[in-house]
């Protein structure tokens, strides 16, 4: 019984310390000692104080330095409106064109040319033609055709009408002459050849 008591007693004195300890903490320092055991350990020995931290002081956050904002630029000034329409409105150098050099006039021919003689089945036939100003104003048969009775016969109506559509054409593009055919070819050739002698 006497045994429960002193362990009753030992546990309550250590508990009540406990909770003084939690109260109030031991201060370590300078001054303070613990149980008057001051710079003494259980063993007999002696040993160096800890060293003191100091309690860290509160220190107000610096407050954040305040930026100045950047100073707006000014818009350079607004040109007027005459002045721009200066600009815009100045007339622009023109360009330099090279003027086409003249071609030269060719004259038409005016004059009396007289064609090869073109060979036909039945003799040559030779064409003479008068221009004036480029215009056929005239057509003749210096050679033709006449052998017999019925080439004078053919020749004597198609060379007629040879000549008129030489004129109507003023040019080798001709028809011809039904019933006479080798005359017609033999006056188509002479005629070309002709037009060719006065540069046609």
């Amino acid at each position: 019984m006497g045994a429960k008591r002193v362990l009753l007693i030992a546990g309550g004195t250590i508990g009540g310390l406990g909770a003084v300890l939690s109260i109030t903490p031991p201060q370590f320092g300078s001054g303070g000692s613990l149980g008057g055991l001051s710079g003494h350990t259980l063993g007999g020995g002696t040993s160096t104080p800890a060293p003191t931290t100091p309690a860290p002081t509160q220190t107000q956050a610096a407050a954040p330095a305040q930026t100045q904002a950047a100073t707006p630029t000014t818009p350079a000034p607004a040109t007027t409106k005459k002045a721009k329409a200066k600009a815009t409105t100045a007339p622009a150098a023109p360009a330099q064109t090279q003027a086409p050099a003249p071609v030269p006039v060719k004259a038409k021919p005016s004059g009396t040319f007289v064609g090869d003689a073109a060979q036909t089945q039945f003799g040559p036939v030779q064409v003479q033609i008068t221009l004036s100003n480029g215009k056929i104003t005239a057509a003749k048969a210096l050679v033709y055709p006449t052998n017999s009775f019925r080439d004078q016969q053919i020749n004597s109506q198609a060379i007629p009408y040879l000549i008129q559509e030489t004129l109507a054409a003023n040019s080798a593009n001709i028809q011809g002459v039904g019933g006479a055919s080798y005359t017609s070819q033999g006056w188509y050739d002479s005629l070309v050849s002709a037009l060719a002698k006065a540069g046609l």
